[in-house]
């Protein structure tokens, strides 16, 4: 009980640490993700894309912030708003594997999605991937 209590101190400490270096620096994204994957691990999908919006309003085009701003709307089943920013990001760079493979996962999943077998996993390193199910 006391290691669950620590930990959601520890967590909720961390969290307040990257809002403030948000409010001093707005374009962090190095802030930002971790802490839109904090939020997503709350079950917080909406905190989380309001905190990638805000870096978005600072930074526009950012790469990794539209990246992870995909990865919250496809982990919501908002696949064709993950998929234009995909495309977004690779106007820009075209050849990044990254968002090559969102997009490519994302266009699967929504696929798969309507019969019911995929699915947006947390992998063991904490990124989100999307996956199909067995």
């Amino acid at each position: 009980m006391r290691e669950r209590i620590s930990h959601a101190l520890s967590q909720d400490a961390d969290e307040e640490t990257l809002r403030d270096a948000l409010k001093r620096q707005p374009d962090n994204v190095d802030a930002a993700i971790p802490l839109a994957r904090a939020l997503l691990a709350r079950k917080s999908p909406g905190e989380a894309l309001e905190v990638l919006d805000t870096v978005l309003l600072a930074a526009p085009g950012n790469l990794r912030a539209l990246n992870a701003k995909g990865v919250v709307l496809d982990q919501e089943g908002r696949h064709h708003e993950a998929q234009a920013l995909y495309r977004q990001a690779l106007a820009t760079e075209p050849a990044n594997p990254m968002l090559l493979n969102n997009l490519r996962l994302s266009l699967a999943v929504e696929g798969k999605a309507e019969s019911g077998n995929a699915s947006l996993q947390t992998q063991t390193d904490g990124r989100h991937a999307l996956v199909r199910s067995k």
